[in-house]
């Protein structure tokens, strides 16, 4: 995944302030298909089956949308910065974990090479403890549980 920040992918994309604006006010969903690409639903409309589109994430930055608005104006369109500003999307776009069917990340067996070590953004605090459940760095990395070392020093 990029290092970049949010604000500097989207600076990276050229697009101007009122695309901007847009990408944030505006209501979308995100599925990821794989490879780098998100589908992009606007359901802002009255019928979002017609503004579903497909933006390719290529070394953590989206680099192409399939919209109209994408090939006929200049700098990135309002979903390639929807997908930028919203750094899980991005984050689980860049990085392409293998995908359950019921949406949740899966490793293969033999794949892992980590050991009981968490990731340096581990998120995992006493919002997680008690519900079970592991911040996204870890549940990305295969631990599906918290961090047992919240609060150690």
């Amino acid at each position: 995944m990029s290092e970049l920040a949010p604000s500097e992918v989207v600076e990276l994309l050229d697009a101007d302030v009122t695309v901007e604006k847009r990408a944030s006010w505006e209501a979308f969903e995100f599925t990821l298909l794989g490879n780098g690409d998100v589908e992009v639903v606007n359901t802002s409309h009255e019928e979002p089956e017609e503004h579903t589109y497909t933006v390719h994430v290529e070394g953590g930055i989206p680099s192409d949308c399939t919209c109209p608005a994408f090939e006929y104006q200049n700098g990135a369109c309002k979903h390639m910065v929807a997908v930028a500003i919203r750094e899980p999307v991005l984050g689980a776009a860049s990085d392409e974990p293998k995908m359950k069917a019921d949406g949740g990340v899966t490793v293969e067996a033999g794949e892992s090479d980590h050991s009981d070590e968490r990731p340096d953004d581990c998120d995992c605090g006493e919002w997680n403890q008690g519900l079970g459940l592991s911040c996204w760095p870890c549940y990305r990395d295969g631990f599906e549980e918290p961090n047992p070392n919240v609060g150690e020093e």
